[in-house]
């Protein structure tokens, strides 16, 4: 029985709300550390016999001050669990069972003190440094998408929650004859598990992808994307909002649908006739909202991914800083916290395989001749900027340096080199205002974002350049 002491304690009446919290923290600790998924505290239980006894313990009666026992725990422990209260009758008799869901990304702490169950006993995880480095190691490798967005629901209610037909439609399978086929190719997946109770389990990753409603899971309502559109530059008026609910494989097409025709139009003059456009290339809107779906924090709560339409620009947004310096986007191989969730977006096409996505949005960029798309941090969030079309002379020089280093860079990724002609071409300069070209790449050397490929040629003619990292 050693294993049941370590996530499951059995007590007849004593409830002092402190000893709880303790409880709480060691068995969500210890169900961690032994892969347990669920710990349990009951009340009603003999701790010896595990006779049903019954209990006086009522504890959604019971307060501390003027504050529910719930609440009270839940404040005082962190990271938050979703622990849940269960009061029940067993053989006419009555029970209270506390279902704690085993630790995730920390060990979970009550009043700023961190417990653990050694064997029976309850104790303080720095007593035992070695649990301690044990625990910290196991909970490092925490995926987002392996936790349960909706823990033990029944098969009806599962098939109902997901778009099922979705997966088997984006990843080019045949749909099953019959529910307990279905139900197993999404356990295969890993988009549902069996639950502890003879449910199923909606992990994360299930929820996020294939939800028909986002809003029916609580802890990821807000990660659902957000598309507002303002009149003007600024964020006084706002025409038209609208949240993404679907799940990101289930409605990705449609969301960069809506997105696109939420776009202003250019008018682009043929030989005979003239013809709408879009303002931004397609391409770039849709590899930038994916990587902004793909890359988000989700440890980050009260925040989701946003799409923001203004006049003169589109600003995409996703919570968390990025894992690589946003100098190296284009370059770098791509680094996502959510492995599962980026590898399953790759087999279904939505977002590249070796991280050229940014080399398709800096080439559409300069294909359309638009202003440089700028990649900031600001307050947790990683935010890419798309820029209307404007000539050179009213940009920035800010800008016209970044343009002059992204185009080395996708010149040195495409195995070439930048020259005074690639960049008058960039720009539509013409021949004869080479000198125009000549003083925005000294500009963006002097800014140490390019070098010269050769240091030992001192004809500016023939010269060419490569970024500061080449």
């Amino acid at each position: 029985m050693r294993r049941e002491h370590e996530y499951a304690e059995f007590k007849e009446n004593k409830s002092d709300h402190d000893e709880i919290g303790e409880y709480i923290s060691a068995l969500s600790n210890s169900a961690a550390l032994i892969k347990e998924p669920t710990a349990f505290i009951v009340w009603g239980v003999n701790d010896v016999s595990h006779e049903v006894v019954g209990t006086s313990f009522k504890p959604h009666a019971t307060k501390i001050g003027k504050e529910e026992l719930e609440n009270w725990l839940a404040t005082l422990l962190y990271p938050r669990i979703n622990f849940k209260i269960h009061e029940v009758k067993i053989e006419d008799k009555p029970v209270v069972v506390f279902e704690v869901p085993a630790a995730r990304e920390a060990p979970v702490r009550f009043r700023e003190t961190e417990y653990i169950r050694v064997g029976s006993a309850k104790t303080k995880l720095k007593d035992y440094p070695q649990k301690e480095r044990a625990l910290w190691q196991l909970l490092s490798g925490y995926r987002f998408e392996q936790d349960i967005a909706m823990p033990d629901v029944d098969e009806g209610t599962t098939l109902s929650l997901l778009d099922y037909p979705a997966y088997f439609d984006v990843t080019s399978q045949p749909l099953p004859p019959d529910r307990d086929a279905i139900l197993q190719r999404l356990i295969d997946e890993k988009i549902v598990l069996r639950g502890v109770h003879g449910g199923f389990d909606i992990t994360n990753l299930g929820a996020i992808l294939f939800a028909k409603d986002l809003e029916q899971f609580k802890r990821l309502s807000r990660k659902a994307l957000r598309v507002i559109i303002y009149k003007g530059k600024n964020r006084v008026e706002t025409q038209r909002e609208q949240s993404e609910t679907k799940g990101y494989a289930r409605g990705f097409t449609g969301t960069i649908s809506n997105i696109n025709n939420q776009l202003p139009m250019s008018e682009q003059v043929g030989q005979a006739l003239r013809k709408a456009v879009p303002m931004y290339p397609e391409i770039a809107v849709r590899e930038l909202v994916a990587n902004a779906l793909v890359h988000q924090d989700f440890s980050i709560t009260g925040a989701g991914p946003t799409v923001e339409v203004f006049e003169d620009r589109i600003e995409i947004t996703n919570p968390g800083e990025p894992l690589i310096q946003t100098t190296r986007f284009i370059d770098k191989p791509p680094r996502s916290r959510n492995e599962d969730l980026a590898a399953f977006m790759r087999r279904i096409n939505i977002v590249e395989e070796r991280g050229s996505g940014i080399d398709k949005v800096i080439s559409a960029i300069e294909e359309s001749q638009l202003p440089p798309p700028d990649f900031r941090v600001k307050d947790d969030n990683t935010i890419a900027i798309l820029y209307a079309a404007r000539p050179l002379t009213p940009m920035t020089g800010e800008e016209r340096i970044r343009a002059c280093y992204q185009h080395a860079c996708l010149r040195y990724v495409s195995n070439e080199r930048m020259t005074n002609a690639s960049l008058r071409q960039r720009f539509a300069i013409a021949d004869k205002n080479y000198s125009i070209a000549s003083r925005i790449i000294a500009e963006t050397l002097k800014a140490e974002l390019i070098k010269p490929f050769d240091s030992e040629n001192t004809s500016k003619k023939h010269a060419s350049y490569v970024p500061f990292w080449a």
